[in-house]
């Protein structure tokens, strides 16, 4: 029974009543699910598939190994020019003139470049062929055979809308715009599949031959002048001198596998996205929308990360954040005509909205293929393991070492590749090579950071000055002036008065000289090791003192070590101190807090004290403070934002002062 038959397969892509054709986009998940569901839907007794005879052992077994990454790759034939084999002692006199000559010919021209296939889940013709290997239909390689191979592809719109449009509506729309293949061997290929599907046709009765939006209609075209010429009364321009192409001779086709970090050079989609395709089909999921959900899985992954890494350190990634973001790769992608963002679109927004540190670890998990199975590629036929390449951008670096060009024989819409400047974690060798050529004897501070926290400690005196203000206000009856504000609170206890009720607020007296900030109480001593006291380099700085992390456990450059505040103690205007870490006269304080404000009660000048906390100061703080006849005035935390707070705690240290003329090249901002 042909399709004319049953009249299921829609009539635009019929090019006969036993032959069906469905365009796609290559590299294109979403015309990839288009394909399963044509089999899904349609019933078909055999599959033909726009690669030569020569790749479809390779290629059937890489689908038979997926999800496991791997790729196909059919090497140009060499060229043995006759003079390579002329023998040295046949050479004629010699000539001036010839030899110049002979040296120009002796240049190697430009190497072909190696075609290959990618055993991609989301390559349409890939999922086609898993779909028949899977229903044991037959498949059928029919393209022509050439070396080389020059692949035909342009701009095409975003694939996503075939998931609104039915694939005839989607062709249909497309057809006004595909130009006539310009080069003979596109000419040829076509040429060749439309004889190989007349012969398809004599065989099978509902064949589905699934090829490139650019060539159905020229495939349709030959197929209709390769008919018997009864049946032809007018021949056009590609038809009117049609000559059968032949096979060139080309080398055996071999699959590798390739190596994780490279991915992004094989796949059509992400491989962070791929993965999402493959776990669906395992788990039986709903994977229609994929290709938008898994952005934001990705966002939600990237953001486990960030945290696994940089812990309490790592900023708040909110759900408002995250749909900031979202908005952001919505409105770019819309910017650039597209329905789904590129990984350049996502990571820029992910720049804008969270940071280079967020971005980061986005644009690493989109390069990783999380399948379900990731044990070792099984051995060949020969018992050796698969070999193994390394791609770039239109390349591989062979097993041996050789670099080849590379062009895709399933070529989709060509890419513009794009570079986004982030700052690079450093790796495990280079944070032991910094760490062992750090002078002990030599350290400052970042001045951006030094300003700052200065800054902050302003707003922090400011708030505690306003603290104090409110603790001496009284409230009085409304006369002629509301003063500092209406009193709601006295206003409705008195209001069988008829009375208004106004705050008085008196002015600040004394001066704030002294800020102790504790950031993490209790503290640990053993996560915060390093204290010390620093002293201001200009009037503009307090006179420091802090307990913190150890910077050389976290080192970001050659001479800059990250380290995160638990505690600190400000005094300005700055003044000279001895260390308050080895000071016996705060010997009495028992932990690290209670040093820091030992040391303020001993070296301020005004009787109260800025305290910075999470919590309210315990009666055994007060005590400490009565003892020097001072007073704390808390300051909660809270008050402040917790991204605001994270950022002030990392201090990055530097190994003298001359680190600062490049640190910023590699200092990273959370």
């Amino acid at each position: 029974m042909n399709f004319s038959e049953t009249n299921d397969v829609p009539a635009l892509l019929r090019i006969s009543p036993r032959l069906a054709v469905l365009p796609i986009i290559h590299g294109s998940g979403q015309f990839a699910l288009t394909v399963r569901r044509w089999f899904l839907e349609y019933s078909f007794d055999c599959l033909a598939v726009p690669l030569p005879e020569s790749f479809r052992e390779a290629v059937e077994a890489g689908v038979l190994d997926l999800p496991r990454a791997s790729i196909v790759l059919q090497p140009p034939k060499p060229d043995f020019a006759a003079s390579e084999f002329r023998s040295e002692w046949a050479q004629g006199p010699w000539n001036e003139n010839e030899s110049e000559a002979s040296d120009d010919d002796e240049e190697d021209p430009e190497t072909p470049p190696t075609s290959y296939v990618p055993i991609d889940p989301c390559q349409p013709v890939i999922m086609a062929i898993r779909a028949a290997m899977g229903e044991h239909l037959p498949r059928a390689y029919v393209d022509l055979e050439t070396d080389p191979f020059c692949p035909y592809s342009t701009v095409m719109p975003d694939p996503f809308a075939v998931r609104h449009v039915a694939p005839e509506i989607f062709a249909a729309a497309l057809l006004p715009s595909i130009a006539r293949p310009p080069d003979h061997q596109t000419r040829s290929r076509i040429v060749h599949m439309a004889m190989r599907l007349r012969e398809l046709e004599t065989r099978h009765e509902r064949t589905l031959f699934v090829c490139s939006v650019l060539h159905w209609p020229w495939i349709r075209e030959a197929y209709n002048q390769l008919a018997p010429s009864t049946q032809q009364s007018s021949r056009n321009e590609m038809s009117a001198n049609i000559s059968l192409p032949e096979h060139d001779v080309v080398q055996p086709a071999e699959r590798f596998a390739v190596k994780d970090r490279t991915l992004m050079f094989l796949y059509g989609e992400l491989p962070f996205i791929t993965g999402l395709y493959e776990r669906a089909r395992s788990e039986l999921e709903n994977d229609d929308n994929i290709q938008i959900d898994g952005v934001k899985e990705l966002l939600i992954a990237a953001r486990d990360s960030y945290r696994k890494e940089l812990g309490n350190r790592a900023r708040r990634v909110t759900p408002l954040l995250l749909s900031k973001c979202l908005q952001y790769i919505r409105n770019l992608s819309l910017i650039h005509r597209r329905m789904t963002p590129d990984l350049v679109t996502i990571v820029t927004a992910a720049k804008q909205i969270l940071g280079d540190q967020f971005a980061l670890h986005v644009a690493e998990l989109a390069n990783t293929y999380q399948h379900v199975n990731r044990e070792p590629l099984p051995p060949q036929d020969d018992g050796e393991a698969l070999p193994e390449v390394t791609l770039g951008i239109d390349q591989a670096r062979l097993p041996d070492g050789e670099t080849h060009s590379l062009v895709s024989r399933l070529p989709g819409p060509p890419l513009m590749w794009q570079t986004i400047q982030l700052q690079r974690r450093a790796t495990t060798y280079e944070k032991e090579r910094w760490k062992y050529k750090w002078n002990p004897y030599s350290h400052c501070s970042y001045p951006p950071e030094d300003a700052r926290i200065e800054n902050f400690r302003t707003r922090v005196f400011d708030r505690a000055q306003a603290i104090i203000g409110n603790d001496l206000a009284k409230t009085e009856k409304f006369t002629t002036s509301v003063k500092d504000g209406i009193d709601i609170r006295d206003t409705l206890r008195h209001w069988y008065e008829r009375q208004i009720y106004v705050k008085v607020v008196p002015p600040s007296r004394g001066v704030l000289d002294a800020c102790v900030m504790l950031f993490d109480s209790p503290a640990d001593p053993r996560k915060y090791p390093w204290r010390t006291t620093w002293f201001a380099e200009h009037n503009e700085e307090s006179t420091l003192a802090l307990f913190a992390t150890n910077y050389q456990d976290e080192m970001v450059g050659p001479g800059i070590g990250l380290s995160i505040y638990g505690g600190a103690l400000f005094l300005y205007p700055p003044v000279v101190i001895p260390d308050v870490w080895v000071d016996p006269r705060v010997d009495y304080a028992e932990t690290l807090e209670e040093r820091l404000i030992a040391a303020a009660c001993l070296h301020s000048r005004g009787r109260e004290i800025a305290l910075l906390s999470p919590l309210p100061p315990g009666s055994g703080w007060q005590r400490l403070a009565r003892r020097h006849h001072k007073r704390l005035v808390h300051v909660p935390l809270n008050s402040f934002s917790d991204e605001q707070v994270q950022q002030l705690r990392m201090v990055h240290v530097l190994n003298g002062s001359e680190i600062r003329s490049f640190a910023a090249d590699f200092i990273r901002h959370v």
